[in-house]
Formats: structure tokens, C-alpha cells, sequence
């Protein structure tokens, strides 16, 4: 388990904005990434996606790595975040926004 850990300590270690999901950005597996997939695209940040539903050992370590039962899940600056209830939460109440900003997350390219 601690290979996985190590892999998933760098993915969220080498990108300001990853949100572990089941399909991809441009193709979301599920509504509930959909959503997340939305709230970032909204936000305008550059984020990385990754698949867990590409990856087995990915999808079962990272509910161990947060401690969360649930995908997606979102990490800033290496910070846990939350799934996207949380995300949709924050995004509603200014909070992601603020987040975003206060932690100087880039732009995504237009």
C-alpha cells in the first residue's frame, strides 16, 4: 500500500489542482464528477484529472490516502478538499473561489 500512497503523494504533490475522478474532464464517468468537472471549469483553474477508473490500485488507494469513502475527490496545493457535495458547497458560498485565489492557483489556458 505504500507504493500507492507514494504515487498519489506525487500526483498530488506535482499539480496545484487534482481531482481524482471516474472518467475524464472531457469525459466524466459519473454525475458526481460531472458536477466537480463543472465547478472547476467554472472556476477557470487549470486542474489535472486523473481516471480512477483506469487504475484499480488508484481508485481503492486514494479513499485510504484521504481517508474519504468517496469519488471524486479534490486536492489543492496538496490540501484535501472534499468530494463534490463539499465542492458544490464551497463553490456556492464563494469559499472555492476564494481558495483558488487566496492559494494563487493557475488560470486554466483559454
Amino acid at each position: 500500500m505504500s507504493d500507492i500512497n507514494e504515487r498519489i503523494s506525487n500526483i498530488v504533490g506535482n499539480n496545484d489542482v487534482v481531482l481524482f475522478m471516474k472518467g475524464t474532464p472531457l469525459f466524466p464517468q459519473c454525475g458526481f464528477s460531472s458536477r466537480a468537472v463543472a465547478i472547476l471549469d467554472h472556476c477557470g483553474v487549470a486542474y489535472e484529472g486523473v481516471d480512477v477508473l483506469q487504475d484499480m490500485d488508484i481508485r481503492q488507494g486514494i479513499k485510504g490516502y484521504s481517508d474519504w469513502p468517496t469519488i471524486p475527490q479534490l486536492y489543492v496545493k496538496g490540501e484535501f478538499v472534499g468530494g463534490s457535495d463539499i465542492m458544490m458547497e464551497m463553490f456556492e458560498a464563494g469559499e472555492l473561489q476564494q481558495m483558488l485565489s487566496e492559494k494563487q492557483v493557475a488560470k486554466a489556458d483559454s
